[in-house]
């Protein structure tokens, strides 16, 4: 085959069977030689097989149970974009790093329903949701339909979570449920559109029939838990929803507990057998990984790790 043919990256994925999404990111960092006509982008023959020759001093790098991982030509580079918020992904980055040190692994902090959107338009390739749909009382698998039609997915769940009320200590302005966010006199602080807490938050007050008007605040948002918590300690709120973790983390803060959450992890199918998404399952797995996440307190594990569904 001559040298000068040239691929759309379309393609050049067929080619490497790999993601659209990884063609695009290897060209992004120069690991894949590429150049534009117009608009669009082309890949040369003789560049794929650099690329091909260039990965291969790194499959010995990978643990016995990547290298056995089903993988016919898949790419051993590229690393992750993680998309979510929780203390746990870091956690989990720093033990995909010792195990696959030759990967880059990025993190994104975005809420839920912007980590389903990055997954859907090709900007991240494994993403967290905790999006409560009020009709069906299901997590996640609503809006994954609903937010990626065509593309075949898999969820596991990383953790379950408890979502309640951050007050001030002592709780002194006795707030205890749903119906307290219309009390007149109290100010509440919100969280950003597209996170699973005000997603939770919506789907609650519709249930309920409370108007957003009635609450005070409503429009007063912080784009992370720690952020809201923090809004109730220093006075600015009387109350924020949020998950329980993070006030631990805040002094001054008092946790009231209302709804179990579950916290889940989202990929493409087509990509369940890489190395590093399977390197994703054998950490969720260890008892490395499951220690810490205990140690850390707030969690519920019983169901880390678990596939929950292919949508």
């Amino acid at each position: 085959m001559p040298d000068n043919i040239s691929y759309t990256p379309e393609e050049v994925a067929r080619i490497l069977k790999i993601s659209r999404f990884t063609v695009y990111e290897l060209i992004k960092r120069g690991d894949l030689a590429a150049y534009r006509i117009g608009r669009k982008v082309r890949v040369e023959q003789a560049d794929i097989d650099q690329y091909i020759q260039n990965t291969k001093s790194c499959v010995p790098n990978l643990t016995r149970s990547m290298v056995q991982a089903p993988d016919p030509g898949g790419d051993t580079q590229a690393g992750l974009i993680i998309c979510g918020q929780d203390l746990i992904l870091d956690t989990l980055s720093q033990h995909l790093e010792k195990l696959l040190p030759q990967l880059r692994f990025l993190r994104r902090h975005i809420g839920s329903m912007d980590g389903l959107s990055a997954l859907y338009h090709g900007a991240a390739n494994l993403v967290t949701a905790h999006l409560w749909d009020g009709d069906s009382g299901e997590y996640n698998l609503p809006y994954v339909r609903r937010m990626l039609p065509g593309h075949k997915t898999v969820i596991y769940n990383l953790v379950h979570r408890m979502e309640g009320f951050y007050v001030a200590k002592g709780n002194p302005k006795a707030i205890q449920a749903w119906p307290d966010l219309v009390r007149p006199g109290l100010r509440f602080v919100n969280r950003e559109c597209g996170s699973g807490a005000r997603v939770l938050l919506d789907e609650m007050l519709r249930r309920l029939q409370l108007e957003p008007a009635r609450i005070a605040g409503y429009d007063q948002e912080e784009t992370s838990h720690i952020a809201v918590a923090s809004r109730v300690a220093r006075g600015e709120a009387d109350f924020g929803l949020g998950i329980e973790k993070a006030a631990s983390q805040v002094a001054g803060v008092d946790f009231i507990p209302l709804h179990k959450e579950r916290y889940d992890l989202i990929f493409r199918k087509e990509d369940l057998g890489l190395p590093h998404f399977q390197a994703v399952l054998e950490i969720l797995r260890s008892k490395g990984y499951r220690d810490e996440v205990t140690g850390m307190g707030g969690y519920d594990l019983s169901m880390m790790g678990q596939k929950i569904a292919e949508v």
